[in-house]
């Protein structure tokens, strides 16, 4: 740290000196004052990195007690990625004497894996764009200097992204009710595993991730509807397995979070789909209720070509439905057929007598519940969770992508932190044996730092430089962080 500390006192307080005077002449060029000024607070910022790193490596160079397990190979040349630009320093590939392996020992203290070319915060910038805009446009975030990352990389680091499970909110809520809606998205695939398989397979060319959330109901504080405490889930879940590993964790979540002996119903809303409606049956309490948003549709596209008949068919439909009598209403829908003509027309009228009695029960339990907060803004959700990122635009997805960013998607709207979900993904990543090794001693820092001092000369004596005490502190918590592997 010091030398670039040094150089930049000695050098670079010209080249801002410049800037300032360059600005003195025209005050309208702020911008330029601004650019100027970022350019040289950022290359002090990655020398400094560059140096802590080396002075690192130094160490384990140095210690005494690394030789007893390790000797030097070589010497590296290496450049890592950052949010703040690129980094170049060396680093030493060490040898274990006992087992013959080989490894950069900096790495494995720096949680670095094997042939890692950028750090987490570059890592969480990038998820931070791609998320919200694109592959490309997440690979030009990635640092806020001129290195971009390929599209590519971006995927395939998407690609292969665990998430973690829902958190419980704390201590368990006591409510009567809960609420829980549901609906799918329609994604288009260029690819199921690989470029062209969809029609050598003959398979669908879309897929649905699906979206769950839960929430405590209604507010309008805010002038407009808020659901309260909402947490999201959502995925490609396909098939029966699947469909149960998704309701298992919204279970897990409620069961954590919320008092389930006290708890009376949870009503989960949707537009009756299978998966939908066998969550309801799967969680405990769980009862199905139709949305507003499609009975209204399906009842709107049974009566809309009765013309002055229209609005009494409707009102007869929903005053059935008011009244919980299911005979009258499949009577309304027998004479809506009676009148009906055409092929397309009368196939209307029969889907949406199909769909409304099929989801009585349902449509039933909203009637049954009027003090209930039962709405369903599923629709909504899925505009704003999914299409927005991966079906409202002409975009193709492969299946793994497609579930990846659903996730994404939902962790984001979860308001996760995109640095806390890379360091997720290293949890599990086990260091080598062998690699425990001592911090040097507060006399071996003493020695280093005098010798630091005669190689700097006149420069160390520049009042930002001080010595020992700074770097024997931080060699103290690299002795901890080492021996906490």
């Amino acid at each position: 740290m010091y030398n670039s500390i040094q150089h930049f006192i000695k050098e670079g307080t010209k080249d801002l000196e410049k800037i300032f005077i360059d600005y003195s002449a025209d005050l309208t060029k702020i911008a330029e004052m601004v650019y100027g000024v970022t350019d040289g607070v950022v290359s002090l910022g990655l020398s400094i990195m560059a140096e802590e790193l080396e002075m690192y490596d130094e160490y384990l160079r140095k210690s005494t007690d690394r030789k007893k397990n390790w000797y030097i190979v070589r010497r590296d040349e290496t450049t890592l990625l950052t949010s703040l630009g690129s980094i170049t320093y060396h680093k030493t590939l060490f040898k274990n004497k006992e087992t013959g392996s080989c490894e950069y020992l900096l790495d494995r203290y720096m949680g670095l894996e094997k042939h890692a070319r950028m750090t987490e915060d570059a890592e969480a910038k990038i998820l931070e764009e791609a998320v919200e805009s694109s592959y490309r446009k997440g690979g030009e975030n990635a640092s806020i200097g001129l290195e971009n990352v390929s599209r590519e990389t971006v995927m395939n680091k998407i690609h292969v992204l665990r998430f973690p499970l829902a958190k419980p909110q704390g201590e368990k809520k006591q409510l009567r009710y809960l609420y829980i809606d549901c609906d799918e998205d329609h994604v288009s695939l260029q690819y199921l595993d690989k470029k062209g398989d969809i029609r050598k397979r003959r398979r669908s060319n879309t897929i649905m991730p699906k979206i769950v959330y839960v929430y405590e109901g209604i507010t309008n504080e805010n002038g407009r509807n808020e659901l309260v405490n909402a947490r999201y889930f959502g995925g490609v879940y396909e098939g029966t397995e699947g469909n149960r590993v998704l309701w298992d964790e919204v279970w897990d979540y409620i069961d954590g979070s919320y008092d389930t002996e006290y708890l009376k119903k949870i009503f989960v809303n949707g537009d009756g789909a299978v998966w939908i409606k066998s969550g309801a049956r799967l969680l405990d309490k769980g009862k199905f209720v139709l949305d507003k948003f499609h009975m209204h549709k399906y009842i709107i596209g049974a009566t809309s070509h009765l013309l002055e008949c229209v609005e009494d068919t409707r009102s007869k439909i929903y005053g059935a439905i008011r009244k919980r009598r299911k005979k009258y209403a499949e009577g309304v829908f027998k004479r809506i057929l009676n009148v009906t003509e055409g092929e397309s027309r009368i196939r209307t009228v029969e889907a949406a007598r199909t769909y409304i009695l099929e989801n009585w029960t349902g449509i039933m339990e909203q009637q049954k519940n009027k003090d209930a907060e039962i709405e369903c803004s599923a629709e909504g959700h899925v505009s704003h969770v999914f299409a927005d990122r991966m079906s409202s635009r002409p975009l193709g997805w492969s299946k793994t992508g497609a579930d990846k960013m659903a996730h994404l998607r939902i962790y984001y709207y979860n308001k996760g932190n995109m640095l806390e979900l890379v360091r997720y993904q290293s949890q599990e990543w086990k260091q080598a044996a062998g690699a425990e090794l001592p911090a040097l001693s507060a006399g071996d820092m003493i020695k280093m730092e005098n010798a630091d001092k005669k190689r700097l000369g006149s420069m160390a004596d520049m009042p930002v430089y001080t010595i020992p005490y700074p770097q024997i502190k931080k060699i103290a918590n690299f002795k901890n962080h080492i021996w906490g592997l």
